[in-house]
């Protein structure tokens, strides 16, 4: 077929790459180019790396809604599908009604669950023992097109959202081509999404990582995998901000008041949650480098008794 791929970070690499073994990828289009890191130098997005590699022409407009000049390109390329995979921009109906076979999205979750920015990270958050991938067409809507295929998987006691990322990015590649080949063998049938059963997944914002310990230690063990690693969970002790890497669960009987640091070992940091307790093993101050507790009691000291908050 040929294709023009739009997509951003990395969760879209895999997609492409596997396009781009088996099928004709004319252009890519990707989000601008933006400063990143400590020294704010401005970087290419990772899809747009790939296709460079490729000498793949990439665009990178600012919008895609009434922009006849982003139209005009796309009709001169005559794709046979345009594929979607985490762009961050919505494709306006003008654009979505150019190719043959429509504009197809590669979703991370299993739709009309959480549709939006983050389903990944809100498939831990609120608990899910399953997520996986869903290829639909796309419409006008925040993922509410017409679904091709899914992919079930099981979400891993311990995963963070950073790990289930990264065995979610391969499986959509695998199910996006396995799409389009029954896309055109005409053995694909779209079936319309029941939006009864919808729920969503907004964006994340680091406010969000600030841990009420007044949660049984269920959910803010959920929140924390959940936030990894970007933005991240994070507590204050003595008013300075420490952020958790690792967590595990602890002892479900004991009730004491949220928040209370119970013990301290080399082998973590036992705090109180509205039931039950956590025990952290990794953390990082401001400033400072990830380490596990052991590490960081080497050069700290957290009393027994104190509050975190």
């Amino acid at each position: 077929m040929k294709v023009i791929f739009m997509g951003t970070p990395d969760f879209a690499v895999p997609t492409l790459q596997k396009l781009i073994n088996k099928h004709d990828v004319v252009a890519v289009f990707t989000q601008p180019d933006k400063p990143r890191g400590r020294g704010q130098k401005v970087q290419f997005t990772p899809v747009k790396e790939v296709a460079i590699k490729h000498d793949i022409p990439v665009y990178q407009p600012e919008r895609l809604k009434n922009n006849e000049e982003v139209i005009n390109i796309i009709k001169g390329f005559n794709p046979d599908v345009i594929v979607v995979v985490a762009y961050g921009q919505i494709l306006p109906k003008d654009i979505l009604t150019l190719p043959k076979y429509g504009c197809i999205n590669v979703h991370a979750s299993l739709l009309p669950q959480l549709r939006g920015a983050a389903p990944i990270n809100w498939a831990i958050i609120n608990g899910f023992k399953k997520t996986g991938i869903t290829t639909m067409l796309m419409d006008e809507g925040l993922d509410t097109g017409d679904m091709l295929l899914k992919r079930e998987i099981d979400i891993r006691e311990d995963e963070t959202a950073g790990e289930l990322h990264d065995r979610l990015m391969e499986l959509g590649a695998d199910l996006l081509l396995e799409t389009l080949e029954k896309i055109e063998k005409g053995e694909i049938f779209p079936q319309k999404q029941d939006d009864r059963l919808a729920s969503y997944a907004p964006m994340l914002n680091k406010e969000m990582g600030h841990i009420n310990w007044n949660q049984e230690n269920e959910k803010i063990y959920n929140l924390i995998r959940g936030l990894l690693p970007w933005p991240g969970a994070y507590t204050f002790y003595d008013n300075n901000m420490i952020k958790i890497w690792k967590i595990k669960i602890g002892n479900n009987n004991i009730c004491e008041q949220p928040g209370r640091i119970l013990n301290v070992s080399k082998d973590g940091i036992e705090v109180a949650c509205q039931k039950g307790t956590l025990i952290i093993t990794e953390l990082q101050e401001v400033g400072g480098k990830r380490m596990s507790v052991e590490a960081y009691l080497n050069g700290h000291k957290l009393e027994k008794g104190k509050l975190l908050k």
